[in-house]
């Protein structure tokens, strides 16, 4: 897939199949549920259970840490540091702003992907009357730097500089290499700093250099690229490499958070050993 491609058909099975696993798993609703992500999701049940069996976990272990921890962060950023406004990036399938919307009523939510993706999300939402002035979808590609589907204008038009903004990213930036998705990092932590303090949450695949499944993780990433025609690429050998470029960056704090800190603390699925999946928040 091309850096620059504004089609969604490329990683659309990955987008149908991650909504069927949280729709599955009761962190969605019954309008999340698609056909053909049922259909992913069973036909990889076979894979998934090898993958436990072998690496302590597996696909859906990784997608249903991850969501957990990012929905723990976004709650604890309203909570107790007043964040009342959100942007989520290739929002894709994500259930997240349909929960909080009705958690947080005043909270403002903008939802972006790729044009037909936005699209889709937007009849979704519309179905179920949930769209209006504080809750919105709209398309964004992170590597226009200018144009309606800019992450920055996108910004201006939608929040209040004057108050804290909380940036997502779930499931995206893997599919890039580092040296393409850094400029995107270095933009939104420029555009964060014109905020009254800004947080940027993503998930994130380090291969740690000292990994048993290094090389397997690596050809696991060739064939899901292959599949979606895309890049996957595995940013970090350690969670402190992580931490170095995003202040390198510009970002004033980087944290790496790791599941298996909170197992005790959300009810989330367990690997066995070092999951493979790392939350960075970063602040300006």
């Amino acid at each position: 897939m091309s850096a620059r491609s504004p089609d969604t058909s490329s990683i659309s099975f990955t987008a149908l199949y991650t909504g069927h696993v949280w729709y599955a798993n009761g962190l969605s609703a019954p309008a999340f549920h698609t056909r053909r992500g049922s259909m992913f999701y069973h036909a990889l049940a076979p894979f998934e259970y090898v993958g436990a069996k072998i690496a302590g976990g597996n696909i859906r272990t990784f997608l249903l840490q991850r969501h957990y921890l990012i929905d723990h962060l976004v709650r604890d950023a309203i909570e107790q540091r007043g964040v009342r406004q959100v942007l989520e990036i290739a929002c894709g399938l994500s259930p997240r702003g349909y929960r909080f919307r009705q958690q947080y009523p005043d909270l403002k939510y903008v939802e972006a992907d790729l044009p037909d993706m936005a699209a889709r999300k937007h009849r979704l939402l519309s179905a179920q009357h949930c769209l209006n002035e504080m809750h919105r979808v709209v398309p964004l590609n992170i590597f226009s730097t200018e144009g309606v589907d800019a992450m920055e204008n996108i910004a201006d038009k939608s929040f209040d500089r004057g108050q804290p903004l909380l940036v997502i990213t779930e499931g995206l930036v893997n599919y890039f290499s580092l040296q393409s998705i850094s400029p995107f990092w270095q933009r939104l932590q420029e555009m964060l700093a014109g905020y009254a303090g800004g947080t940027y949450l993503t998930d994130n695949y380090p291969l740690f250099h000292d990994h048993p499944f290094h090389r397997t993780m690596k050809t696991l990433g060739g064939m899901l690229g292959a599949a979606s025609r895309s890049q996957v690429s595995f940013h970090f050998g350690s969670d402190q490499e992580a931490v170095s470029h995003f202040s390198e960056l510009g970002f004033t704090n980087a944290t790496v958070h790791n599941p298996k800190d909170f197992y005790q603390q959300l009810p989330i699925p367990q690997s066995r050993g070092n999951p493979f999946v790392r939350i960075i928040e970063a602040r300006t």
